[in-house]
């Protein structure tokens, strides 16, 4: 199984923008959640986290996001930054057959700070961090 990005929606209410990805991943669950939720994982593909603090309200700052607090989190499963500046930012893995992974992503956000090709951009560097088993 190898990784795709199979969809990439944008909507605008107002001033507000949302962001949905469906990433399908070549590994388990276990295997991609300390991407999306350590300082290590995150700077790999995403952004430095210099701040993360891994439960429900803990601090986090992501470099080139923002920093604010962690609005939802269960391990293994979902993590939700919602930063000042960046909006929020969800993360949600669902098993995907018997050793892949779905990651349903969605940020949130006003003004023009993201774009969903930077997103892609990102989501591709995942895919290959993941499959290159580091």
């Amino acid at each position: 199984m190898t990784g795709s990005i199979e969809q990439g929606t944008s909507q605008t209410h107002g001033n507000t923008h949302i962001l949905h990805f469906l990433v399908r991943l070549p590994r388990p669950m276990e295997t991609v959640w300390p991407a999306l939720s350590t300082p290590e994982g995150l700077a790999a593909w995403c952004t430095p986290a210099d701040v993360l603090e891994p439960h429900l309200g803990g601090a986090v700052t992501l470099r080139d996001l923002g920093s604010g607090r962690v609005t939802a989190w269960d391990v293994d499963r979902v993590a939700e930054y919602t930063v000042e500046g960046g909006g929020r930012i969800r993360f949600h893995l669902e098993r995907d057959g018997e050793q892949g992974a779905a990651l349903r992503f969605t940020h949130e956000f006003q003004g023009e700070t993201e774009s969903e090709q930077r997103w892609r951009a990102r989501f591709e560097r995942l895919i290959e961090v993941l499959e290159g088993g580091s």
